[in-house]
């Protein structure tokens, strides 16, 4: 949790507001893993504050928890799936579809994700 919370200070999204469109609410997902091979299913984006949500992932036939923090056109989790802990960066697009990259602690490389509202 400490490495989390270092990280997130090092990308500056700590202590910044939040930009006014709000994000929370079902999202389509589509993405790749490491190796290429593309996934899909559905996040839910659940505010708790004016900068900080929880989002929970169905991909795969997996399951994904984590914490959320939005920062103008960034959002960012960190996220557990199983023992796995891992971390995506998001660009909020005007659109309001979620564009990213993703990693799991421990391992090499990264893979794509895309939220689109539903």
């Amino acid at each position: 949790m400490r490495a989390f919370m270092l990280s997130l200070a090092m990308l500056g999204i700590a202590s910044m507001p939040a930009a006014a469109q709000s994000i929370g609410g079902t999202y389509t997902v589509a993405g790749t893993n490491f190796d290429g091979s593309k996934y899909g299913g559905e996040a839910t984006i659940t505010l708790t504050s004016d900068t900080t949500c929880t989002i929970h992932w169905e991909t795969g036939g997996s399951t994904s928890d984590g914490i959320c923090m939005r920062n103008d056109n960034a959002f960012s989790a960190g996220y557990a799936m199983g023992k796995e802990v891992g971390l995506v960066v998001y660009k909020i697009e005007k659109d309001g579809s979620l564009h990213g990259l993703w990693t799991i602690a421990g391992q090499n490389g990264n893979g794509t994700e895309v939220l689109t509202p539903k």
